[in-house]
C-alpha cells in the first residue's frame, strides 16, 4: 500500500506528534508498505530526505515552533501526487491538513486524521484566548473533521470530546503505541554514575521525575507548589525535570521564588535515545497535566518500570491502575501521601514497577500500527467499487476509486 503521512511538525522537533509519526512510519515500513511523510521545513530549505518531503514554511508566532506553508502548490506536492498515494493520514490541523485535502480530492482517495491536540487548552497562545473561544474552536474542529473520511483518537477522552463537538464521521479509538525496546533496556552503572555526576545527584537522593515538554498547559508549576509539603515528609526528595520548552524560564523563576533550588534539578533537553536513562534514574514519574490526548510519557515511564503519580485525567483511564502501577490524585494531600507511601515501602515500589512493565506491553508500536492499518484497508475498500476480496488483500494498481459518503 502507498501511504502518505502529513504533519506540520517533524524531526528534528521533539514532541508527542513527532514520536507518534516516527513510530507509525517505522512499523508500516517494516510491514512492507511504501510510506512517505510530507511536512514543513524548519530550516527554510525545501528538500527530500529519503521518504521525508520538507516543504518551505514561515513562522507564524501563534505558538512556539508553529509554522505555515505558503503557497499551497509547489514541486514537492506535485511529486507526491505523481507518486500516487492510496490513502492520506494527516496528523496536524493547519497547513498540512489543507494540503492533505487538496491531494485527497485530486486523487479521489480516503483521508483519515489523527486528532492529537485538544486546542481548547491552547487558546491563550492566540491573543490571550479573546478571539477564538472554546465554542468557536469546537465549531472549527467539527467542520474540519466532518469533511474527512474518518478520525483516529488516542483515548476515550479525546473521542468523547470530539463527539461533544458534534463530529459525526467515524471516530476510531486507537491508543498510540511506543517502541517498547527503547525503554525496556537496562541502565548501566556507568551511565547512571555519569548522570549523577553531571546533575550533582547524591546517592541518598530520592528522585521523582517529570519528562516531557516544558509548557504552561503541562501544569508543572503545580508539582512545584506541592513540593515543599512533600519535602517535609521526605527530606531527600528531588524533582528531576527533563525537557525544554517555552515555559522553562518561568519554572526556573518559580523554583527560585519558592527557595527550591536544592530540591529541583533541570536536566534540559536530552537525545531521544537517552530518555530512558532518566526515567530509570527516577523512583516515580510525576505529571500534573490535564491537557494530554495521547499520554506517551506515561507509557514510556511504565515501560521503564517507573511507577506513576499523576493528576487524574480521563486520558489515563485503563493505563494507570490505582494502587497497582501508580496513583492518580485530585488534591495536594493525595499527591504527597502517594509519593511518600511509594518511597517508604520498597516492596510496594518493586511490585508497582513489575505491574508498570506488564501494563506497558499492551501499548507496543506494532500493535498500534496494525490497528491503524486495519482502518486504512477498511476505508480504501469502502471507497472502491470492487467487493472486498476474501483472504489476502490485493491492491491492483489500476483500480478506480470513488468517494464514499459516510
Amino acid at each position: 500500500m502507498k501511504i502518505l503521512i502529513t504533519t506540520d511538525t517533524y524531526s528534528p522537533m521533539i514532541n508527542g506528534v513527532v514520536t507518534s509519526v516516527k513510530n507509525l512510519y517505522k512499523e508500516l515500513k517494516n510491514e512492507g508498505h511504501d510510506v512517505r511523510i510530507l511536512t514543513l521545513s524548519h530550516t527554510g530549505r525545501e528538500e527530500v530526505d529519503g521518504d521525508v518531503y520538507y516543504v518551505k514554511s514561515i513562522p507564524i508566532g501563534v505558538y512556539p515552533d508553529a509554522r505555515f506553508k505558503l503557497p499551497l502548490y509547489n514541486k514537492l506536492i506535485h511529486a507526491i501526487i505523481r507518486w500516487g498515494p492510496e490513502i492520506i493520514h494527516s496528523q496536524t490541523e493547519f497547513s498540512m491538513m489543507v494540503v492533505s485535502k487538496h491531494i485527497s480530492n485530486k486523487l479521489n482517495i480516503p483521508h483519515v486524521h489523527t486528532y492529537h491536540t485538544m486546542y481548547e487548552n491552547y487558546l491563550n497562545y492566540f491573543l490571550g484566548g479573546k478571539i477564538i473561544t472554546i465554542n468557536i474552536s469546537a465549531k472549527i474542529t467539527r467542520r474540519m473533521l466532518n469533511s474527512l473520511d474518518g478520525v483516529i483518537a488516542a483515548t476515550d477522552k479525546t473521542k468523547n470530546k470530539l463527539l461533544h463537538y458534534g463530529v459525526s464521521k467515524p471516530i476510531y479509538d486507537i491508543p498510540t503505541g511506543i517502541e517498547l525496546h527503547k525503554f525496556q533496556q537496562a541502565l548501566s552503572e556507568e551511565d547512571k554514575q555519569q548522570i549523577m555526576r553531571e546533575l550533582h545527584i547524591h546517592p541518598d537522593d530520592r528522585i521523582i521525575a517529570y519528562v516531557g515538554r516544558i509548557a504552561l498547559e503541562k501544569n508543572i508549576s503545580e508539582i512545584l507548589m506541592f513540593l515543599p509539603e512533600l519535602v517535609k515528609k521526605s527530606p531527600k526528595v528531588k524533582l528531576l525535570i527533563v525537557g525544554g520548552g517555552p515555559y522553562l524560564n518561568t519554572l526556573k523563576e518559580q523554583v527560585k521564588n519558592q527557595n527550591l533550588v536544592n530540591n529541583v534539578i533541570f536536566a534540559g533537553m536530552v537525545h531521544s535515545e537517552n530518555v530512558y536513562k532518566y526515567y530509570k534514574m527516577a523512583e516515580i514519574f510525576v505529571n500534573a497535566s490535564t491537557s494530554e490526548t495521547q499520554g506517551l510519557t506515561y507509557l514510556e515511564a511504565l515501560s521503564c518500570g517507573c511507577p506513576v503519580v499523576c493528576r487524574y485525567d480521563p486520558c489515563i483511564d485503563g493505563v494507570i491502575e490505582q494502587g497497582k502501577n501508580g496513583y492518580s490524585y485530585l488534591k495536594k494531600d493525595e499527591f504527597v501521601d502517594f509519593i511518600t507511601e511509594i518511597l517508604s515501602d520498597a516492596d510496594l515500589r518493586n511490585h508497582m514497577s513489575e505491574e508498570a512493565m506488564r501494563k506497558a506491553n499492551e501499548y507496543s508500536s506494532s500493535v498500534f500500527a496494525n490497528k491503524v492499518l486495519d482502518k486504512y484497508w477498511s476505508m480504501i475498500y469502502a471507497n472502491k467499487e470492487a467487493p472486498i476480496p476474501l483472504g489476502k488483500f490485493v491492491f491492483p494498481k489500476m483500480l478506480k476509486f470513488r468517494r464514499h459518503k459516510l
